[in-house]
């Protein structure tokens, strides 16, 4: 059985991290699926998917900095949008995350949740997931 949904988003800045983890199980709770695998998938060049720590906010800045400091927007870029920092940024994260559905649940640890990662915002995005179980 494979199982399709849509969420969404609207970032609010440049660079801005969302917790999409309930949306997801949302998606997996009208898929009925016990046992499998979610797949979650973003649609865009310059955002990506992570799963990463949801207790201490410091991680959230700690990341967009280093990845700032690393590829910054840069204006002797030869890509004419002026975001090829951000299209650098989103490779390097990925663009989907596979989380395992055990019992119907995600199968996260205790400090983890799915991230979308937007790196050329503010826009309005859009995030797949496909649940493929039984």
């Amino acid at each position: 059985m494979v199982f399709h949904g849509e969420i969404p988003l609207r970032t609010t800045s440049r660079t801005h991290w969302l917790d999409i983890t309930s949306q997801v199980e949302t998606i997996l709770k009208k898929s009925k699926t016990n046992s499998g695998i979610c797949l979650v998938s973003s649609q865009h060049t310059t955002a990506g998917l992570t799963i990463n720590e949801n207790a201490d906010p410091d991680v959230q800045r700690d990341f967009f900095w280093k990845l700032n400091h690393v590829f910054p927007q840069d204006s002797s870029f030869a890509h004419s949008e002026g975001n090829s920092d951000s299209h650098i940024k989103a490779s390097l994260v990925g663009f989907s995350v596979q989380i395992p559905v055990v019992n119907g649940e995600l199968k996260l640890g205790t400090w983890q949740s799915i991230y979308f990662c937007e790196f050329d915002g503010p826009r309005n995005r859009t995030v797949t997931v496909s649940v493929v179980g039984e």
